[in-house]
Order: C-alpha cells, then structure tokens, then sequence
C-alpha cells in the first residue's frame, strides 16, 4: 500500500487530500516536528509539504526529511507562489512545486509520478550470480542463464561500481530499464535517488524547453507541459538517470 504524508497547518487541505486519495494511505500532519516523527516511525512514499508551517519552513522541513533519505520524494505546495522561491525549491532537489488551490486533475499525475519514482527506487532488480546485501528477495528478477544472459549480468558487475556512462541498447520491451535499476542496486549510488525519464512521452513541441529545464534551471517549473515527469536531473544528482 503506497503512503502519502501530507504536512500542512491547514486542516481543510488536510481534507481534501484524503478526499482525493484513498484515506487509509495518507497520514496527516499539522507541523515539521510530528512530520519528521511519522517520516522516522513508517517512511512514506511521497511527501506533500506546505512552504509555510508554524514551527518551521517548508523548505527547512525538506532539508531535514532529505537527510533522513533523500530517495523519498518531495513536493511543496504553497498558496504564495513566487518564481524565487520555485526555482529554490527545485534546486534544492523538491520532485516538484505546486499551487494551492490543489485540483485533483493536476495534484493526481504529480503524486502517482512521485510514487512510481519512489517505488524504482526501493523495488531491487534481482541479478543472478551477483551478491547485495538485502533483507527481501523481493523484485524485478532478471532470468536467464544463457551466455548471453551471462554476458548481461556480468557487463552489470563490472560496471556497477564505476563512475560511467553506461549505454544500454535493446528493443522495446526486453528490460532496459530493469538493468539500469540493477546498476543503480548494485552501485554504491543504491542509497540515493534513481529517476527513469520516458522521453518518448514528452511532446517534441516541448522538448527543447524540457531539456533546458532538466540542464539549467529556468525561472518556472514545467508543472503543466511534463506532469508525468516533474521535477529535473538535479533531484537524481549522485545517483542514477535512466
């Protein structure tokens, strides 16, 4: 079941995001302090965080919550959008940076996005014949021992632990993505933020503005022209792009 904490002062925004997703998956927050005590006590999926809170700052929160583990991804909400404090937010590594009044067409996608980042993160991509350290055998299993497979899970090991630039070829559908998890799993990059970008679903009108977003920062986040892949390669800095 996926977690979703939301930290916010405001007890009808609290409401309404449990009117929006299934009750039993959101756990409510009303300051920084009991928020960093439900992160350490259940680690959740996905932060929703407030920009403004009574004990401390939003973006406070996210520094302390990132230290815990940055692997978790952040959103901040705030109803004082400014285009310094985005671009901060982004900066700082935040999944993404939305506007209240918070709609559910458009809170949705960013959520379930977080989620499925979140869930690459944590989900190991199981090698045979390579040895990582893990209380579950839970995962993607890669499975085949033919030579070529052989050869697959030995280009995994050997390049793993390096700091390179692998480029992975294969038709769709034969588990690219499953071995750039696996290099990620078996890296010693494992504790920190895997992001698997689907540039295939990015609208070429929009492409170029996309990657100028992803390389520098712009003033605004792309929150409407990429929903599904919010956020920008800073949030995976030390760990892995796929």
């Amino acid at each position: 079941m996926n977690r979703i904490l939301v930290v916010d002062d405001e007890q009808l925004i609290l409401d309404s995001i449990e009117f929006t997703f299934p009750r039993d998956q959101v756990i409510g927050c009303t300051s920084g302090k009991a928020a960093i005590d439900a992160f350490l006590e259940n680690p959740p999926d996905v932060v929703l965080c407030d920009i403004r809170l009574p004990d401390l700052s939003g973006l406070e929160l996210f520094e302390k919550l990132h230290r815990i583990d940055n692997r978790v991804p952040i959103v901040l909400m705030t109803g004082y959008g400014t285009a310094a404090t985005a671009i901060e937010a982004m900066q700082r590594g935040a999944f993404e940076y939305v506007l209240k009044p918070l709609y559910p067409d458009s809170l949705v996608p960013v959520v379930e996005s977080a989620i499925q980042t979140s869930l690459m993160c944590r989900t190991r991509a199981i090698v045979p014949n390579l040895s990582v350290q893990s209380d579950s055998q839970d995962g993607d299993l890669l499975v085949g021992s033919c030579a070529a497979m052989q050869d697959v899970y030995r280009a995994i090991g050997r390049v793993a632990r390096q700091n390179v630039t692998v480029l992975i070829l294969g038709e769709s559908g034969t588990g690219k993505e499953i071995i750039a998890r696996a290099i990620y799993q078996y890296s010693h990059r494992a504790q920190e933020r895997f992001l698997a970008i689907n540039c295939a679903a990015i609208p070429e009108q929009l492409l170029e503005c996309w990657k100028a977003s992803c390389l520098v920062m712009s003033e605004v986040p792309l929150r409407e022209q990429s929903k599904s892949e919010s956020g920008n390669l800073s949030s995976a800095t030390r760990g892995r792009c796929f």
